[in-house]
This record gives structure tokens, C-alpha cells and sequence, in this order.
């Protein structure tokens, strides 16, 4: 196991490299295609390994990869969790019991969520009228910190960055991963 993790996490990260060196300014469907096999298949470290000492800048062309492997590495490390025995007996599905319990989670999230939808709903009125625009690393990480559902409401309600892949694909993914984390916080 130990030597499979290491070559797909290398080849995750190779592959990375040469799209980042190699085809930046163009198309090469097969890597990227390739890349993501690698990150879902385990290479998620290697993936934001090169990431980081590759593309720190972050941009349009390297976003949809940045979050593709943080979410596949938050999802690994849950899955390597519950397949160590870090969990529960019995598995509970009682969501409205866990928010009971942890009444500060729903205020975050509702407080998050606010936000996340008001900044999609400023960036598109500022991209309307030819402003300065909201950051696309901005309006990511608060889908991050919790925010998906405002941010997702935003993206269909106001027609605003529904054509770009790292929010139209990228936005529901942050939204399975914290679904992941809330079954594993339920459980834990």
C-alpha cells in the first residue's frame, strides 16, 4: 500500500509539473484528464505538493486542480479514518440532532453562507457596470469555510460563474466534501 500511495502521489505530481511547464498556455485535455484520475486514485498530496511549489499563484488556469486535490485529500484522509476504526460503533444519520447540540455550527453557517451569496451577488453587479471585481480565490474559499449553499443559491439566482468549471463543477464538490465532514463529525 505504502508503495502504491508513493508512485500515485509522484505521478500526480509529474503530472502536474508538465502540464504546468509544458502546456500552460494551451489545451491538453489528456493530462489534466489524467491528473484527475491520479488525484481521485490517491494522489492528492502529490497533486497540492506540486501545487504549492509550482503554481503559489493562484489563477484561473491552475484553480479548478487546487481545488479539485484539497477536496480529494480531505475526503482521503476521512475515508483512511473510518477505514482505521476512528469512528463510531453505530453509525448515526441524525443531522438535526448534531446542529441541536452544536447551535454555534448553524449561526457559522447561516453568517457564511450570507456572505458567500452577497459576495457572488456583488461580483456579478460589479461585473455588470465594469468594476473591480471580487477574487476568484475570495469567492472560493468562502464556499470553503462553509458557505456552498449561498454561494451555489448566488450562482443560479444571479446567472454569475456558472460557465466556469472550478465554480460549476468546483462549487458542488466543496459541497460533497463538507457533507463528508459532517457525516464524519456526526460519527467521530
Amino acid at each position: 500500500m505504502a508503495y502504491y500511495l508513493a508512485g500515485i502521489n509522484a505521478l500526480s505530481f509529474l503530472l502536474h509539473a508538465i502540464h504546468t511547464r509544458r502546456y500552460a498556455d494551451r489545451k491538453a485535455g489528456w493530462i489534466r484528464a489524467l491528473f484527475t484520475v491520479t488525484v481521485l486514485a490517491g494522489g492528492s498530496p502529490g497533486a497540492l505538493l506540486a501545487i504549492l511549489l509550482l503554481d503559489r499563484k493562484a489563477e484561473k488556469r491552475n484553480m479548478m486542480a487546487l481545488v479539485l486535490a484539497v477536496c480529494a485529500l480531505i475526503v482521503q484522509v476521512i475515508l483512511l479514518l473510518f477505514c482505521s476504526g476512528a469512528h463510531r460503533q453505530e453509525l448515526t444519520f441524525d443531522v438535526g440532532g448534531f446542529f441541536g447540540q452544536h447551535r454555534w455550527l448553524v449561526l457559522y453557517l447561516a453568517a457564511i453562507n450570507l456572505a458567500a451569496c452577497a459576495a457572488f451577488a456583488i461580483d456579478k453587479f460589479r461585473a455588470v457596470r465594469h468594476l473591480s471585481r471580487i477574487r476568484i480565490v475570495t469567492l472560493l474559499l468562502l464556499a470553503f469555510l462553509g458557505g456552498t449553499v449561498g454561494a451555489l443559491l448566488a450562482m443560479y439566482v444571479f446567472r454569475h460563474k456558472t460557465n466556469k468549471d472550478y465554480f460549476a463543477v468546483g462549487v458542488p464538490m466543496i459541497l460533497v466534501t463538507h457533507l463528508v465532514l459532517l457525516f464524519y463529525a456526526m460519527n467521530a
